[in-house]
């Protein structure tokens, strides 16, 4: 199953000069119409099975839910990312000759949105992304005072690092008629008590759940 969340030259930003790039990125966004008057909101949302794993090989989205996700790229700011899965996120980086017009419009939509990926090993990443080594709660917390709009967080290691300083403002689940009984659960860790804010039904059997910090 293809992995569904989720140029310039490779770039590394410490925290000490990560203002510098953030302020170049907001160039970037204004002169594509972008309108920046802060504050971010830091999301966290996957598909996942019903006893709560994530797993992309397991199960995947009907037409209704790629189209949501496709919007759903298009529309976020940017993207933080731990190596894992941005490492499972670059198929979409380069074109597959059996792609349908709508795999093809949801790579170009992750092409062209910015990315963060936070890791100490990586040495090169992909085009329209730059990599995070460091202070990653000084990093986080620039970009979310200094963009708008919401800056998707993608894998539940990184999201429990970002849980655990108090970064996530929301948590979208995305539950599927799915039981796997094993697996890498959405949640990798303790969470403090959540509160739910919204419940939608996504094409045929996709049930999200939304929930804030209580």
């Amino acid at each position: 199953m293809r992995p569904i969340y989720s140029g310039t030259p490779d770039t590394v930003a410490s925290a000490a000069e990560f203002p510098l790039r953030v302020t170049a990125a907001q160039g970037i966004l204004k002169n594509l119409g972008w309108r920046l008057v802060g504050v971010a909101k830091l999301i966290f949302g996957m598909n996942l099975s019903l006893d709560g794993y994530v797993d992309h090989e397991e199960f995947g989205p009907d037409p209704t839910l790629f189209r949501h996700w496709i919007e759903h790229v298009r529309g976020v700011t940017g993207s933080v990312y731990g190596r894992r899965m941005y490492e499972v996120m670059r198929y979409w980086d380069e074109d597959h000759s059996e792609w349908t017009p709508d795999f093809r419009e949801f790579a170009t939509a992750w092409r062209n949105q910015p990315k963060w990926v936070v890791s100490s090993t990586l040495k090169s990443i992909g085009p329209n992304a730059t990599l995070v080594q460091g202070d990653i709660e000084t990093v986080i917390r620039d970009l979310k005072a200094r963009l708008a709009g919401e800056i998707a967080v993608s894998g539940p290691c990184l999201a429990r690092s970002l849980t655990d300083i108090g970064l996530i403002d929301e948590y979208r689940l995305y539950f599927h008629p799915v039981v796997l009984g094993h697996g890498k659960p959405f949640f990798a860790g303790p969470r403090p008590r959540l509160r739910l804010v919204a419940g939608d039904l996504i094409g045929e059997d996709v049930i999200r759940l939304t929930y804030v910090p209580a």
